[in-house]
């Protein structure tokens, strides 16, 4: 069988040591640097370190530019979301799409039998896990992947703490450059502020109403693309003492509405375009609803495609348009979109 594996190169460190790595185990290796976003000036940067990173590993580089697509299946739904007053998970979709949707299609025309990335997740072909390092762990930006393709994925780094991958690359040749850079940010096209960035699509700074739980103005924003569920900052609140925090969002009238703590908490959630990697229709388990946050435990029901949750704990801040992530302990169930809760 051919060992001859496609990498997703940025030139950081992660995908360099990566490289590295699967040389060693013997895989013949080639590296993809993907355009994606078109933020001005940023490819001219990265793909050189991609380059850099390839020449020192010593294998051939591909450039794909997959602006087009990247703008359609990943930034258009970014601006509409925030547009709806939802909250999007970018990175979700540009893993699906792009980092191993088109990747793939990329592998098929060379022959590469495998896909790779520097991603810090654990797959055994028929599932996810959790990477052993669970400060960067990423299988909740990786449950809307096709489980098709899991049997052609590599993960060199799922098995490897951050600092043992930084200690590595200082202590060789070279390769001490890489391990100095700048870590990228999760989302890779917003360079300031997400509110910076929508400016120039959408019309952000439109002052409208705050309203309380019982409908009451009792303040004013700054606009409502401004704040996701659970902000407690940037509203007035007249004659407030209290904290108050961001309950929900009304789009079409410019308004937000706040309320205490204990206003945030959720009960249930309803999720739709589903990405399971198990067949059953009803199942306890735990949910992930935020990255960063911690799984709880849950029972879940999946009827005409939409998956019900009843958690078994409350959550405070869930936010539609965001993701919820099925685990059994270290294992990825898949997950959905937050439409209702």
């Amino acid at each position: 069988m051919s060992k001859k594996v496609l990498l997703g190169m940025s030139g950081g460190i992660d995908s360099t040591v990566s490289a590295m790595l699967l040389k060693e185990d013997g895989y013949e290796v080639e590296g993809l640097y993907m355009k994606l976003h078109s933020s001005p000036g940023y490819h001219e940067i990265h793909e050189a370190r991609a380059r850099k990173a390839a020449d020192f590993v010593g294998i051939t580089l591909h450039v794909i530019d997959l602006q087009e697509i990247f703008d359609e299946k990943v930034f258009k739904p970014f601006i509409d979301t925030y547009a709806k007053g939802k909250t999007p998970n970018p990175c979700a979709l540009c893993n699906r799409s792009l980092k191993f949707g088109e990747m793939v299609k990329f592998a098929d025309t060379i022959g590469a039998d495998f896909i790779a990335t520097g991603h810090y997740i654990k797959t055994d072909g028929k599932y996810f896990y959790e990477a052993d390092d669970d400060t960067k762990d990423q299988s909740y930006f990786l449950f809307y992947v096709n489980k098709e393709i899991l049997p052609r994925l590599l993960f060199p780094l799922g098995e490897r703490k951050k600092s043992e991958i930084k200690e590595l690359a200082a202590s060789i040749s070279g390769l001490e450059t890489f391990a100095s850079q700048r870590e990228s940010s999760e989302i890779c096209f917003v360079e300031t502020t997400y509110t910076d960035l929508l400016q120039d699509y959408v019309e952000v700074d439109k002052a409208g109403e705050v309203l309380d739980m019982n409908g009451n103005v009792v303040g004013e924003h700054k606009g409502y693309m401004h704040y996701t569920i659970g902000k407690r900052k940037g509203f007035s609140v007249n004659g407030a003492h209290d904290p108050h925090y961001v309950v929900s969002i009304d789009p079409e009238k410019n308004q937000i509405i706040v309320g205490k703590k204990e206003d945030l908490a959720c009960n249930s959630v309803v999720l739709g375009d589903l990405n399971l990697y198990i067949d059953a229709k009803s199942f306890d388990t735990s949910v992930k609803l935020r990255y960063r946050t911690k799984a709880v435990p849950c029972h879940v029901e999946i009827v005409n495609d939409k998956a019900y949750v009843t958690l078994k704990e409350s959550v405070f801040g869930v936010a539609t348009g965001q993701a919820a992530v099925f685990y059994d302990e270290n294992r990825l169930l898949g997950g959905g979109w937050i439409e209702d809760n």
